[in-house]
């Protein structure tokens, strides 16, 4: 639900800044900001990114826990998308992912939420692998010649 609300309420928010952005400084001015601010967001994305990229090698190679690294990659990964989307408010929203405090906190929050569920997830799909499978086989005659791998027969017509 609150998927929907967003692809609703973005764009809705986007052309209202738009409006108002626009009519204060005019057409090429806004559309120059727009530009400026989708490179400032590329160039912040690869430079964090890199150095993201960078902590979670180390991290790797030292027998350590990535999934910081690796969460702050991700988070950096989004802002970036969201400062390349043509938009006043996604380009605000991106500026504070790439903001590192801002990133740790949402990483804060959202890690042990994101855990849980994926807890529940897999504590479901247990379940579902402990019912009964049903199948149709055939026994195969040991003395039946297989193919190269023992696993299948050789190409050629069959008894049956």
């Amino acid at each position: 639900m609150w998927l929907l609300a967003a692809l609703i309420l973005v764009p809705l928010i986007e052309i209202g800044l738009f409006i108002e952005i626009g009519g204060a400084l005019g057409l090429w001015p806004t559309l120059a900001l727009i530009l400026v601010t989708a490179a400032l967001g590329a160039g912040l994305m690869r430079a964090q990114g890199f150095a993201a990229m960078m902590r979670m090698r180390d991290a790797m190679e030292r027998g350590e826990d990535p999934r910081g690294p690796l969460a702050e990659g991700a988070m950096i990964l989004f802002a970036g998308a969201l400062m390349l989307t043509p938009g006043f408010f996604t380009d605000a929203l991106g500026l504070l992912f790439l903001l590192p405090p801002v990133r740790h906190a949402v990483i804060a929050w959202a890690g042990p939420r994101l855990a849980a569920r994926s807890a529940a997830h897999r504590a479901g799909g247990a379940a579902r692998r402990e019912a009964p499978i049903s199948a149709e086989y055939e026994v195969i005659d040991e003395a039946e010649p297989r193919g190269e791998s023992g696993w299948t027969r050789p190409p050629g017509p069959r008894d049956d």
